[in-house]
């Protein structure tokens, strides 16, 4: 079967966030299920310097008013398609954002331009390969389903996964004789919203399957806690709704070759783990003693309960423990932690930013990892942490409850837990759940029993590309 897959990022080339782990990671999980990949992704200038002789593919004089070129390469395991569209990606700043940190005003044309790309491929512009079907990530490509069903390519099927459902695209009515859609394509069957544009809506609309991150989150973004407005055409959809949780790549996850991780270990070797241990302790200038190091490993913001963190920094520390908080995002978060830092120097450090090779050294140092989301579709990092050996502390939503096993009486006594769930979201809520991994802690033989059991957690792909194998195969046409 072939399948083309449309992300606006994809790792290794570019990453914001979780979108990009998975859009990179399913495609090499789904060869063992003989489903060959090619990945459509922009232009960005990260991705255009790491590319190496790329094969012009396919030419637009005209892409929604701009020309673009399909590059084909190969990069780490991965077919890629990248859309080389100067007018639309080669520009300073991030892939949505520009470098004073507010919305490209043209975001609406960039990734209609993404989407109409995909279902060109998908209608054949390329002679010698067309796709069985086509699997959208989020708002940034939900338009591709759109344009398939008003494009000569309504019988492909196509799949549209929703990575989190309070980013939609909305977008005024005005765009809309830009995107060269036909007339009836305004209305609520398809991306009309309120009078507005929804590019997640019409993908919704007009994805032949919908899936979601995780099977909680699927019954989460039912209700009008969680459907963020689009609860309603989420159930008129319930049909075509399948909770798939992600997977990690447990190649580049593991704890035992990690070429980032200074001492490597397993479950029968976590005593190597210490080395990990001090090198934490000193990145983020803590007091080298046994108080166990809780980490947070996130974007700044209120979603991901940041503001949680903040409020209960002081209280966290006079229970004994210390805090090593790496991310960036909301000012006003950043502020209050630092502040929380300076308040509490060798109890608190924070490293504002990205950084890719600390998170994982910070998952194979640090004790606990606290993951206080308001909502979660998924999550990777308590997947991260369950791989490591660094117990998930987490809010009892979507996908973190789906994953992590609590510590419970009973859990603990049939020796299956893996981390602690907390319920309900609010300070109390996590400082009960810290108090718990604290007591945890103090008995270092059940401490271990909960990293060791979490390590054998599956966190792979491999159960949920076979699930995403076997929904393209009962949309594919027959044969295929």
């Amino acid at each position: 079967m072939k399948v083309l897959s449309v992300s606006s990022e994809v790792f290794p080339l570019i990453k914001t966030g979780g979108l990009a782990d998975v859009a990179g990671a399913l495609p090499i999980a789904l060869k063992r299920f003989g489903i060959e990949t090619k990945t459509l992704m922009p232009g960005y200038p990260a991705v255009m310097r790491a590319i190496r002789n790329p094969v012009v593919r396919l030419q637009f004089d005209d892409l929604l008013g701009e020309p673009a070129t399909v590059l084909e390469v190969q990069h780490e395991g991965l077919d890629i398609l990248v859309l080389d569209a100067p007018a639309y990606y080669d520009r300073p700043g991030g892939p949505y954002l520009d470098q004073t940190g507010k919305d490209y005003p043209d975001n609406w044309r960039r990734f209609a331009a993404l989407s109409l790309a995909g279902a060109e491929i998908a209608a054949g512009l390329m002679p010698d390969w067309r796709p069985d079907l086509v699997h959208a990530h989020d708002w940034q490509a939900a338009l591709t389903p759109v344009y398939m069903r008003y494009y000569p390519t309504p019988e492909l099927p196509s799949v549209l996964t929703v990575h989190n459902i309070a980013f939609q695209g909305q977008f005024g009515a005005e765009i809309f004789p830009g995107l060269r859609l036909p007339p009836h394509a305004f209305s609520t069957e398809s991306i009309e919203y309120y009078g507005h544009i929804g590019y997640l809506k019409g993908g919704l609309q007009t994805s032949w399957a919908i899936t979601t991150v995780s099977p909680s989150y699927a019954d989460e973004i039912l209700t009008p806690e969680f459907g963020m407005g689009l609860e309603g055409v989420i159930a008129s959809r319930r049909d075509a709704l399948h909770g798939i949780v992600n997977g990690i790549d447990a190649d580049i996850w593991n704890p035992a070759t990690d070429p980032v991780v200074h001492t490597h270990y397993g479950p029968a070797t976590l005593k190597n783990r210490a080395e990990n241990r001090k090198s934490i302790s000193e990145f983020f200038r803590l007091h080298d003693d046994d108080a166990p190091i809780f980490c947070i490993i996130s974007r700044l913001t209120w979603q991901k309960g940041m503001d949680l963190i903040a409020a209960t920094a002081d209280q966290i520390v006079a229970l004994g423990g210390k805090l090593a908080i790496l991310g960036s995002g909301d000012p006003a978060l950043e502020g209050s932690l630092l502040a929380a830092a300076a308040r509490h120097p060798g109890r608190i450090g924070i490293s504002i930013g990205y950084n890719e090779p600390m998170s994982h050294l910070m998952q194979a140092g640090c004790d606990a990892i606290i993951i206080p989301s308001r909502f979660e579709p998924c999550g990777l990092t308590q997947l991260y942490g369950l791989r490591y050996g660094c117990v998930p502390i987490v809010a009892r939503t979507g996908g973190l409850n789906d994953t992590v096993i609590d510590a419970n009486h009973a859990a603990l006594a049939a020796k299956v837990a893996t981390g602690i769930q907390f319920s309900p979201v609010t300070a109390e809520g996590m400082l009960q759940a810290i108090r718990h991994a604290m007591t945890l802690y103090a008995d270092q033989k059940v401490w271990t029993q909960l990293q060791k059991q979490g390590m054998k957690s599956d966190v792979s792909w491999e159960k949920s590309a076979e699930r995403y194998a076997a929904l393209y195969s009962s949309l594919a046409p027959k044969g295929k």
